[in-house]
């Protein structure tokens, strides 16, 4: 069975004007939507809160009984709870364990602190050139940074203060993370 142009149109006018118009949509049932979002936001809420127990738990640091000689001219960097002090000279300031926002490259989000990669370099620059001066320098050891901190100290600053180290610019390779070594006292 063939149908010609005409027919085709013509049976196809026909089945569109069988079809009612729908009822024109006045509002909008939106509870359903607003309960799914309530057990959402329940469920999200119990898992940050296990999250932030887990995260809580305080990390053991291993003992460390190392006799490594210290380099000659390793560089000291101090986090403290108000600066970032390195070789005694207070490069950025830390409130509430962290670095202020504008201080890091990226704003609050951002892990590079421009300032000590700065400071990093040239004190890298002295020592290079220091070096050089000797006579007979012998081969370039790559620059070794020592890094004190406590136990309350946020990790997070401690990554934002090696990977400012790390940078090409300061050209850090070599960390060290000093632990005291308590000594039984004898009376």
């Amino acid at each position: 069975m063939s149908f010609s142009q005409r027919e085709a149109r013509s049976l196809i006018r026909k089945a569109v004007a069988r079809v009612p118009e729908g009822e024109s949509i006045r509002h909008l049932n939106i509870m359903p939507m607003m309960d799914m979002m309530t057990i959402l936001l329940v469920a999200f809420i119990f898992q940050a809160a296990a999250s932030a127990e887990l995260l809580a738990q305080q990390v053991n640091l291993p003992k460390s009984l190392s006799d490594d000689e210290m380099q000659e001219n390793a560089t000291n960097i101090v986090i403290t709870k108000n600066g970032i002090v390195v070789e005694g000279k207070t490069i950025v300031a830390v409130a509430n364990g962290d670095v202020d926002a504008a201080d890091k490259e990226g704003g609050a989000l951002g892990v590079k602190i421009p300032k000590l990669t700065a400071y990093l370099s040239k004190l890298h620059q002295l020592q290079e050139a220091e070096r050089l001066k000797k006579p007979n320098p012998g081969p370039a050891t790559p620059p070794e940074l020592m890094v004190f901190a406590d136990r309350s100290s946020p990790f997070n600053l401690l990554v934002e203060v090696m990977y400012s180290a790390k940078q090409k610019e300061a050209g850090f390779k070599r960390f060290r993370l000093i632990v005291q070594k308590s000594y039984p006292v004898h009376k």
